[in-house]
């Protein structure tokens, strides 16, 4: 597998939702810039048989190809669900909540919360339907 270096990692705003990622194939991360936020999904590393006799340490085979891939359904469920709920205007809030997230999601606020600070936020109340 060839070596990728990726000058600049950094593809999407801290404070925003992501909208691009780099593509991953069989051989790896490549430099190819992908639109759309990343499935949420994690690798299965497959541990190699253990020697007979001696004790060796577990080491697992970490070669990247995509049928060692699992998608995290669940997480990306609750994505989805909260994406919805936020686009819909956070139907189901208190008066005192939307005006908490209004003020949190406000661009010109001097310490704007990062997107993963506010989805930690939403998404418990998107899931409740509160």
């Amino acid at each position: 597998m060839a070596q990728v270096v990726i000058e600049n990692p950094i593809l999407n705003s801290p404070f925003e939702e992501p909208q691009r990622h780099f593509k991953f194939t069989d051989e790896g991360i490549t430099d190819e810039i992908v639109e759309g936020r990343r499935v949420s999904s994690y690798f299965v590393p497959i541990p190699r048989p253990k020697t007979r006799g001696g004790r060796k340490q577990l080491v697992f085979d970490t070669e990247w190809t995509q049928e060692r891939i699992e998608e995290n359904k669940f997480i990306n469920q609750v994505r989805e669900r909260v994406a919805r709920w936020r686009q819909g205007g956070h139907v189901g809030v208190a008066k005192t909540t939307a005006r908490l997230l209004e003020y949190w999601k406000n661009p010109e606020r001097d310490r704007r919360l990062f997107f993963c600070c506010s989805g930690g936020a939403n998404e418990p109340r998107s899931l409740n339907g509160r």
